[in-house]
C-alpha cells in the first residue's frame, strides 16, 4: 500500500470528497482521508494536496492560461 505516486480517477475522487467531508479543523484530516483513499499514505495525501494547492495557485496567478473553449455544437454539428 502506498509508494505509488500516479493517482487513479477514483482516488482523485474519493481526495477530493474526502477534502469536502474533513475539513481543515477536522482532528486527524490526513489520516481520515487516507483510510477513505485506502491506497495511500498520509505523507501521499498531504504531497497530493500540496500539488493541488500550488496548481490553484499558478491558476488564479495567471501562470496557468485557462483552456480556449469552444463552442461543442454549431447547427447540429461538433465542431472544434
Amino acid at each position: 500500500m502506498g509508494s505509488n505516486s500516479t493517482w487513479t480517477a477514483m482516488e482523485n475522487k474519493v481526495f477530493e470528497n474526502s477534502l469536502a467531508v474533513y475539513d481543515q479543523d477536522t482532528p486527524d484530516r490526513w489520516q481520515n482521508i487516507a483510510r477513505a483513499i485506502g491506497t495511500k499514505t498520509v505523507d501521499e495525501v498531504k504531497c497530493h494536496y500540496q500539488k493541488l494547492v500550488e496548481d490553484i495557485e499558478d491558476i488564479e496567478s495567471g501562470k496557468v492560461p485557462l483552456p480556449d473553449y469552444r463552442p461543442y455544437h454549431e447547427n447540429g454539428k461538433c465542431i472544434g
